[in-house]
């Protein structure tokens, strides 16, 4: 049972005031509301808080890969399943900068960095932080995941000069026990806590796509904007295919509709997050991320690979957002 994290409500500095009392039923509601209705809704929300033509380009590296001895069951790193990823020690430094240097060259103005750790080690965070305060030396934003923290931890990423800690809930608090043991979710809550408490802003959404219902990514989009703040930034992630672990068996790829309404519904929800079309892009077609991109979502991550799985190219990123009159930093024909 995950402890009550609700409130009610703080005033917005421009449209409807921001709620963190939202019951079930209303997110239902919202979700189902004609299709029409409900990206008007969506849309007027989203340009109230941000340029509606304008989209985040974000660069994702993992600096420590495989061996985690977590077991979530959708994810390639697992120790607990063979997945044919190897385990790796963390990246060099100098390695992880230049990395950085390539993706702000190539249009990204926040760079991330993943490590498949079930939490830190405080030699690894000596390392990591190193490589924080010199990514944000390049002028770019700066954003790492690495499992749980203890306060301590997350007041030396603060130190460094981190913008953002990724820590996502994954689904909702009926279907999490379904994919992961080894960790609750009252866990991720609590690290939640502590990087907020160190004044870190919050990266935090889910998958959707690893057998669980509508009804549980309605419950996950409730767990989210009911949190004491709301996410700065809210990844929503399509599950990757990956041989060998146990989602295999429930994964059913989302109704393309079905994914613009849980956005939609999102957006509605959570009106100053950035909104982010994260893993599973290559499933997307134009179109899809089009509507996704009229329903509020407002990010995206550039570049091949996403940790250990594909990712669109930037030339057809750089060329749809062209199409659609938007602009993101992204650059073309490199």
């Amino acid at each position: 049972m995950v402890a009550a994290v609700g409130a009610k409500r703080n005033d917005s500095s421009n449209g409807a005031p921001v709620r963190k009392d939202w019951q079930r039923s209303e997110a239902e509601a919202i979700y189902h509301l004609p299709f029409a209705e409900l990206m008007l809704q969506a849309q007027s929300v989203h340009r109230e808080n941000f340029d509606p033509n304008q989209v985040e380009a974000a660069s994702l590296l993992s600096i420590k890969t495989g061996g985690c001895p977590e077991d979530c069951g959708y994810c390639s790193q697992s120790a607990s399943y063979e997945t044919g990823v190897k385990a790796t020690r963390l990246m060099d430094h100098a390695k992880v900068v230049d990395a950085a240097q390539r993706a702000k060259e190539a249009g990204a103005s926040r760079f991330c960095m993943a490590a498949a750790w079930r939490n830190p080690k405080d030699r690894d965070l000596d390392e990591v932080c190193e490589m924080v305060s010199a990514v944000k030396g390049l002028g770019m934003e700066t954003c790492v995941t690495l499992g749980m923290l203890t306060p301590k931890q997350a007041a030396r990423l603060a130190e460094a000069g981190l913008d953002f800690y990724n820590h996502n809930v994954d689904t909702s608090p009926e279907f999490y026990g379904k994919i992961i043991t080894t960790r609750t979710l009252q866990d991720r809550i609590e690290t939640l806590a502590h990087v907020r408490d160190a004044g870190i802003k919050v990266c935090c959404g889910g998958i959707i796509g690893m057998g669980e219902g509508i009804e549980d990514r309605i419950g996950m989009l409730v767990l989210l904007a009911n949190l004491p703040t709301h996410p700065e930034s809210v990844p929503i992630n399509l599950w990757n295919e990956v041989k060998g672990v146990p989602v295999n068996d429930t994964a059913e790829r989302p109704d393309p509709i079905a994914l613009v309404r849980l956005l939609a519904t999102a957006r509605i929800m959570m009106p100053k997050s950035v909104l982010r079309l994260s893993a599973g892009r290559q499933y997307m077609s134009d179109e899809l991320q089009a509507l996704c991109f009229l329903a509020g979502a407002n990010s995206i991550f550039i570049g091949d690979v996403l940790l250990t799985t594909k990712n669109p190219q930037a030339e057809r990123d750089a060329s749809l957002l062209e199409r659609l009159g938007m602009t993101s930093g992204l650059a073309r024909g490199k």
